[in-house]
């Protein structure tokens, strides 16, 4: 039974780094660049969601939707004045400019925010359902919740509206999107705005449970490019895969192991699956 509750508990974390990952994952499958700040986004969307829970009074899960447009217009314009003017540059620049942004942020953060430690309460906050002698703790099972209608709502976008086929034909062939009408810099800032807004949405839905604070932004992006990786570098399936897995492995390495050291195991299988399938479990969409 153990090993039931610890699946389930697996799942419903995986199904929050999976939303976050996705962020990631569409950023690097539209505009091909690695966004090594994609952390810093979902701080953002903790200290949005927070304020919005301290100051109005909105529970965080109601203000992970601020967080997304928050993050949504500051993504559009980092792509439009930064990002835009290095994708023809070689890749060192734009790494190094990503991380630049990563320091940026953090620092920024660190000067408004202070290093303290910012957490909320909520009425699910301590509550369970159960389900037989299975235990779902509310505050997951709501962003489970939440991040599957995310995955669902950008899933539907992608394959039934006009912007989702040009993003889609984008990140195959941008010349070809160009011939035929796209607007492939318009489809660049929309792009870039959509992930970095998931991420920090997801910053916001975790709130319940983990507390917010200027240096979140690092321990989850290990987790994000982790599952981005494991999953298929710039396929959104990929990282909706990769990302309960990574949930799955935590929680199940915690049964035998001390969670201090649950990343272990989940390091062991990145490496074990990356020298058997570097491309990772899926490949890129096409």
């Amino acid at each position: 039974m153990q090993f039931l509750q610890a699946l389930v508990d697996g799942i419903l974390l995986g199904g929050v780094y999976a939303v976050i990952s996705i962020g990631l994952t569409l950023v690097f499958g539209v505009i091909s660049i690695v966004n090594f700040a994609q952390g810093e986004f979902l701080m953002l969307g903790m200290f949005v969601a927070f304020f919005a829970w301290k100051l109005l009074g909105l529970d965080p899960l109601a203000g992970s939707l601020l967080s997304f447009a928050a993050a949504f217009v500051l993504g559009v314009g980092v792509q439009r004045w930064l990002i835009e003017r290095v994708l023809k540059a070689p890749a060192v620049a734009q790494i190094f400019l990503t991380v630049g942004l990563l320091i940026v942020m953090e620092n920024l953060a660190l000067i408004l925010f202070s290093s303290e430690f910012r957490s909320v309460q909520t009425p699910y906050q301590m509550t369970a359902l159960a389900l037989g002698p299975l235990l779902f703790s509310a505050p997951y099972l709501f962003a489970f919740v939440v991040a599957a209608v995310a995955a669902l709502a950008l899933w539907w976008v992608l394959k039934h509206t006009w912007w989702g086929m040009a993003v889609r034909a984008t990140a195959q062939d941008p010349m070809a999107a160009r011939l035929s009408g796209v607007s492939t810099r318009r489809v660049h800032q929309l792009a870039f705005g959509l992930g970095v807004g998931l991420t920090a949405l997801g910053g916001g839905i975790i709130l319940p449970y983990l507390t917010a604070s200027t240096t979140i932004g690092a321990q989850f992006s290990v987790l994000m490019f982790t599952a981005v990786v494991l999953g298929g570098l710039g396929s959104v399936l990929g990282a909706v895969v990769g990302g309960i897995a990574v949930g799955v492995i935590q929680s199940l390495s915690a049964l035998v192991l001390p969670v201090q050291l649950q990343n272990l195991v989940l390091f062991a299988v990145f490496i074990l699956v990356l020298a058997v399938k570097p491309e990772g479990l899926l490949k890129r969409a096409s």
